[in-house]
């Protein structure tokens, strides 16, 4: 009798438990539906939009590949697709070839000061690579401070910057950064148990180094290389400022969109620069995949043991590069503090009141760490919670799997060709489809600060949601199970369990989003509009000005602002952080 009452009392609750259950269901469904039809509206959209366009007339009428024809037939314009191959496949092999014997010394050595040398290897990361040729302007232009022998001191030497060269200096810095980090991590996953077998074999370590290590590393080396092929080809900033004569596809596609309002050959040229960037996209995600399968294998990390030469050898390799890398954004400060370079020296903020001056002075600047932070913000916000939906739910497997796709999308896509993509998507009124006019609703959007932000958030979307996706799989899927259970919402679990214990993760993605979006200039450049001047445009506007000096001085409170947000950041989170993560310690 007791038995039956309790069944009968136990019904009425698993109903509800059920009744919850389909609920979160549901909303979870709906959710993953919306992450599909985000993806689709600020990716997929606007790319289909760029890739009609450069196969239309100006009447709308298609016209096929004669666009692409003509370009090609047109030798000003073929040339600079060598000109990036070329200068992309050099840059790729210095920033690899430095960066490799940089990462050993941090991860194979017992040299000092580690922290440091990593820090100012990191640096570039925080400048607008504008900011890369205007210091190689002041250092080897016609009146460089290397060129002129430092005021005469010294001899004089010209490299003649302008051209290819100051291209390949300039983007191996933006680059060497991206090299050091994936080769440091490539470099900590070899297994220690396979140089005990190769000593116990009796090889030295000439033999060891390239019979386990150079093998070991070997995804983590191609890796490198498509990553450092990719930034350098798309690269917008140092070419634009230092580039000269020498067109690449880049820059190419300024020059057609807003010297010559040629939107359509703007087109045909992103496309352009877009093929050889989506194969090396396929070709790096095959090799991350592959590395991953092989770090799953790994269980002894290696712990360096001295060596007195070896050790010192690295250690003046890292400090001459240390000296080189601080002494380019030393520069950089040191030119924008000058009155009248070269002739009157004396050092002031002249300058940095940007009176005089195109570009939007103080306003541009306050607009980006605006436009900075609300990307930080909602691109974290958006990124974290997709990937959640993507990673931890169950529903609609073929669905997720697709938006994961369009997820890491965005890695492929130049921020040159995203920006005129929206250009042809947000800016249209409306399409006419067999005969009826459908009107845009997103139209209102543009030249607003909301396609700025959402610019960034797509550009950077891919590497934040990489990221999050990676901290997600750290937690067992027992959670969302036990949680679905007892009846407990999948939004309370997420707040009180998947949040705090991925915080590391979120902090580290709105960090990636705010230095990112205060740098960039190619996602914005053909989006900001006159009420909304930005920082880094700013400084490409007065550059084409002459205004050198002030360019400059923009770009370095570019610099000084996002390495402040990261010390910032640094110290307000490293608590935040040790709370959230003591769970780990236990």
């Amino acid at each position: 009798m007791s038995t039956i009452t309790a069944e009968k009392q136990l019904k009425p609750g698993t109903f509800t438990v059920a009744t919850n259950l389909d609920r979160e269901q549901w909303i979870k469904r709906l959710l993953i539906v919306l992450v599909c039809v985000w993806l689709m509206v600020v990716v997929v959209l606007p790319l289909f939009q760029l890739l009609v366009k450069s196969v239309i007339d100006d009447s709308g009428r298609f016209v096929g590949l004669a666009h692409f024809i003509t370009y090609f037939k047109t030798p000003a314009l073929s040339q600079a697709l060598f000109n990036s191959l070329f200068v992309s496949t050099v840059t790729t092999l210095f920033a690899v070839g430095l960066g490799f014997p940089w990462a050993y010394a941090l991860t194979r050595t017992r040299m000092p000061a580690k922290g440091f040398f990593k820090a100012v290897a990191m640096m570039p990361l925080f400048a607008p690579t504008l900011l890369n040729g205007i210091a190689l302007v002041y250092l080897f232009g016609r009146k460089g401070l290397i060129t002129r022998g430092f005021f005469g001191a010294l001899p004089g030497m010209d490299i003649h910057v302008y051209g290819s060269v100051g291209i390949i200096i300039a983007e191996v810095l933006f680059t060497f950064p991206q090299a050091v980090l994936i080769l440091s991590i490539a470099l900590t996953m070899t297994d220690a148990r396979l140089y005990e077998a190769a000593e116990s074999l009796g090889a030295g370590r000439v033999r060891s180094f390239f019979t386990v290590t150079l093998p070991g590393v070997r995804y983590g080396l191609a890796s490198a290389v498509m990553v450092c092929f990719i930034l350098a080809f798309t690269d917008f900033g140092a070419p634009k400022v230092i580039g000269g004569n020498t067109n690449i596809l880049a820059t190419d596609i300024y020059k057609q969109v807003i010297g010559q309002q040629n939107f359509t050959m703007g087109a045909v040229v992103s496309v352009v620069l877009l093929i050889p960037t989506v194969v090396a996209f396929v070709v790096d995600r095959i090799v991350q995949h592959r590395q991953v399968s092989q770090i799953a294998a790994k269980s002894v990390p290696l712990v360096p043991r001295p060596q007195a030469l070896r050790d010192r050898l690295y250690l003046g390799f890292c400090g001459l590069g240390a000296v080189l890398i601080l002494g380019f954004y030393l520069t950089a400060v040191y030119a924008s503090l000058v009155k009248v370079w070269p002739y009157t020296l004396t050092l002031g903020f002249w300058h940095y009141h940007f009176s005089g001056t195109g570009g939007g002075g103080y306003a541009a600047f306050f607009n980006s760490v605006r436009m900075s932070l609300y990307s930080a913000v909602f691109g974290t916000a958006i990124t974290f919670g997709s990937a959640y939906l993507i990673e931890k739910t169950r529903q609609m497997k073929i669905l997720r799997q697709a938006a994961y796709f369009l997820a890491i999308l965005p890695l492929a896509l130049p921020g040159l060709v995203i920006g005129l993509a929206y250009i042809f998507f947000f800016n249209a009124p409306g399409w006419r489809i067999g005969g009826v006019f459908l009107p845009n609703p997103l139209n209102v959007i543009y030249a607003s600060m909301a396609i700025l932000v959402i610019s960034n958030i797509v550009h950077f979307f891919s590497v934040s949601f990489l990221t999050a996706t990676t901290a997600l799989k750290q937690l067992d899927r027992e959670f969302e199970t036990v949680s679905e259970s007892m009846g407990v919402a999948f939004t309370r679990t997420f707040m009180r369990v998947t949040v705090p214990v991925c915080i590391p993760a979120i902090l580290e993605i709105g960090m990636y989003y705010f230095v990112n979006s205060m740098a960039t200039v190619s996602a914005v450049i053909f989006l900001y509009s006159a009420d909304l001047p930005l920082a880094s445009v700013a400084v490409a506007n007065m550059d084409d000005a002459g205004d050198v000096a002030p360019a400059c001085a923009m770009s370095v409170l570019i610099l000084l602002t996002n390495l402040t947000v990261r010390i910032l950041y640094g110290f307000l989170t490293r608590r935040i952080k040790t709370r959230s993560q003591a769970w780990a310690n236990r």
